[in-house]
């Protein structure tokens, strides 16, 4: 295998100062991330539909035969989820559903193209495969999981 060196070497002190904060901080914005449209979905909260207006996008838009269910779910995993997955609280099995939830919302997508200023899958497919990571890397040294000593 073959070794690389830095440029400039200077900054080895701050890339390995910085390392271990680079996993906890990037768990925190996805689960973070995701916790506003989940609000909007159940409670209204930052311009959203509320639970009976994301019902009836999921119904006459989207086509679900039951909204609510649908809505409820979505905005679930997304509140409650994001915020489990923010604090590192049962990671594997929350980064497992969001990410199946994200690749859900991609094919919703797909037929729009890749930009997601275009309504494309760009948006569901990188958050899909962040939040993947965290199936393989668990919550890891800053977590709640590793606080009370278990994880799956």
């Amino acid at each position: 295998m073959t070794q690389t060196s830095l440029i400039l070497d200077s900054l080895d002190p701050v890339y390995g100062a910085l390392k271990k904060y680079l996993d906890p901080a990037l768990r925190l914005t996805a689960g973070a991330f995701l916790v506003p449209h989940g609000a909007q979905k159940l409670f209204g909260w930052f311009g959203g539909y509320g639970l009976e207006g994301t019902a009836g996008y999921f119904e006459g838009t989207l086509g679900f035969s039951n909204g609510y269910l649908a809505a409820s779910a979505s905005g679930s995993i997304e509140f409650f989820g994001g915020l489990l997955l923010a604090f590192g609280l049962l990671t594997r099995p929350v980064a497992t559903i969001i990410t199946g939830f994200l690749l859900l919302a991609l094919t919703f997508h797909l037929g729009n193209g890749f930009i997601w200023t275009d309504m494309g899958y760009e948006y569901p497919l990188m958050w899909a495969i962040l939040t993947a990571s965290f199936i393989v890397k668990g919550g890891g040294q800053y977590s709640l999981d590793r606080l009370i000593a278990k994880e799956f």
